[in-house]
């Protein structure tokens, strides 16, 4: 019997991704296929004024390892890639329709995507119910747990977890309850690809060689911070790289945060005497890596400080890390997981700390994962028993979570009815709001 023809469906939404993508073929990771299409979703809040991937600096590049590209946006125009899947009786007909669009033909069809958890990802898993499937991770966000329950029929035909070793020796928690297998991609191979992308990058603005690099984040757009909280973060790293001694500073800001961010940091800078330039924000933290080599790397929880040191020897802190595991809600906020390991495995760009070894990390990992989704890892609840019982570290724990878990930590049984008294809640949640003013008092 002769068999059909295979093609493979690669979905990305950023320029990261694809890069991704590029050094998982290079690294011969995939399976043969007659043909490679690479399907591009712009996830942006409002992405018909936002740049996509395919507009990024050095994406021609990356682009000639596929033999096609399509735009899902385009595809399910006028519904947003973000908050559209088909229904479930109309999966068949859109199955046909992209087999007719895109010229899939009869092929059999093998899909690679990220964040398997949410759309686009799941809406074309679920087009293609024969598809296999294999996941690539989207940073630090691969080793904390999967966020909701995968339908069976989606999690079941994951064949492996491919994903850069940005923390040595720990394994992701993402689908693990299926028991998928976790690959890594290797290093040097993303290195090389990320060579490419800095060739084929703009020139950049003059500047000093080996300044202070801060990575701006847009923790407003998910609501966790205000915008004005999110300048003062911003404000926070300058004065700390200042106070360190650097004098030259770059500011790579988020792709979709607002110009004025820049401008406020412009103006502290100068108070300070500092040297602050602004970059364009669709370069990767990467490609800057490569081409001005700082002397320091200062962001809050971004996948690029894990990057820093991993694939380019670069010092990397962190500031911010408490308060956002502080605001973070609910618990199981899927960036609760890369918040914690920044915090416990680079230094803070203030005071003193001592990052984890690996070994801690791994037993850290295991207890916040279980307190995130106990029903999907109930078998980590003996690891996070232990770890808990040695190391309950209250930045990231809540005790009323472990309450509701039953977990060393908690509050006693005997005195659980306590919180859930309207008026105790209503005085803690006083004492939080006046602890809040008082700290945004002291950081302005």
């Amino acid at each position: 019997m002769t068999r059909r023809p295979t093609v493979q469906l690669l979905l990305a939404s950023t320029l990261y991704g694809v890069a991704t993508l590029a050094a998982v073929l290079d690294a011969g990771l995939l399976p043969p296929a007659g043909r490679r299409l690479l399907v591009l979703a712009n996830n942006a809040a409002v992405p018909e004024t936002t740049p996509g991937p395919d507009e990024a600096p050095g994406f021609d590049r990356l682009r000639t390892r596929f033999d096609g590209v399509h735009s899902w946006n385009g595809t399910i125009r006028p519904f947003h890639p973000a908050g559209w899947s088909p229904r479930t009786d109309d999966v068949p007909l859109w199955e046909r329709h992209l087999r007719l669009l895109w010229d899939l033909g009869d092929d059999d069809v093998e899909i690679v995507l990220e964040s398997l958890q949410t759309d686009p990802a799941l809406a074309l898993a679920r087009i293609f119910p024969g598809a296999p499937l294999e996941v690539y991770a989207d940073g630090l966000m691969s080793y904390g747990p999967t966020r909701i329950r995968l339908d069976p029929l989606v999690g079941t035909r994951v064949r492996r977890l491919l994903h850069l070793d940005l923390v040595p020796g720990l394994r992701p928690l993402l689908l693990r309850e299926f028991g998928v297998a976790a690959e890594t991609v290797p290093g040097e191979v993303f290195a090389k690809v990320l060579a490419e992308l800095a060739d084929a990058a703009p020139e950049l603005p003059p500047v000093p060689r080996e300044p202070a690099l801060l990575l701006g984040q847009y923790l407003a757009a998910l609501g966790i911070l205000t915008p004005e909280e999110e300048e003062r973060l911003h404000v926070r790293m300058l004065r700390g790289a200042v106070a360190r001694g650097h004098r030259s500073v770059v500011f790579k800001p988020h792709p979709t945060a607002p110009a004025r961010w820049s401008r406020t940091l412009e103006e502290e800078a100068r108070r300070l005497g500092a040297d602050l330039v602004a970059v364009d924000s669709s370069t990767l933290a990467e490609v800057l890596y490569q081409r001005l080599r700082p002397a320091l790397v200062v962001g809050c929880f971004s996948t690029a400080l894990m990057t820093a040191g991993a694939f380019y020897g670069l010092p990397a802190v962190h500031t911010g890390t408490d308060l956002l595991l502080e605001r973070l809600t609910p618990y199981q906020n899927s960036n609760r997981v890369p918040v914690t390991l920044v915090d416990a495995l680079l230094p803070p760009l203030e005071g003193t700390g001592a990052p984890v070894r690996a070994a801690e990390a791994a037993e850290l990992l295991a207890a916040v994962g279980y307190a995130m989704q106990p029903r999907i890892n109930p078998d980590l609840r003996a690891a996070a028993e232990r770890h808990l019982s040695r190391r309950p570290d209250p930045r990231y724990f809540k005790r009323r979570r472990l309450t509701a878990l039953g977990l060393p930590g908690g509050v006693p049984r005997r005195l659980a009815f306590l919180a859930r008294r309207p008026a105790v809640r209503r005085i803690a949640r006083r004492v939080r709001t006046a602890g809040r003013r008082l700290a945004g008092r002291a950081s302005a």
